[in-house]
């Protein structure tokens, strides 16, 4: 069975945005020693507009993260799970996708 070259951009897209996620949210802690979360578009000003870009890129690490503390802890329903996942996976495949094309225009 053969993959579409589309299904393949989809799932290189996909991926790479939930790993630039992932690197952005814990670099973001790592320097900050905060968590990464949506609380910090609360904190207005200039600080909550210098966050957009961390929160935009890093929105489908901290909804995994969250969906998978509620879960845990709150113990949330499947149906709640299952639609955080796809608002997640959606989100990834769309930053991963502005990443690839950015990767590929300064490559050449």
């Amino acid at each position: 069975m053969t993959m579409a070259p589309g299904v393949i951009e989809a799932f290189q897209s996909l991926a790479l945005g939930f790993a630039a996620a992932g690197l952005l949210a814990n670099a973001f802690e790592l320097l900050t020693s905060r968590r990464a979360s949506f609380h910090l578009l609360e904190a207005g000003g200039i600080k909550a507009v210098a966050s957009v870009p961390v929160v935009v890129f890093s929105a489908p690490f901290i909804i995994m993260r969250n969906t998978i503390l509620g879960r845990q802890i709150e113990h949330r329903s499947m149906i709640a799970v299952m639609i955080a996942t796809i608002i997640a996976c959606f989100w990834s495949m769309m930053s991963g996708r502005l990443v690839l094309d950015v990767a590929l225009r300064i490559a050449g």
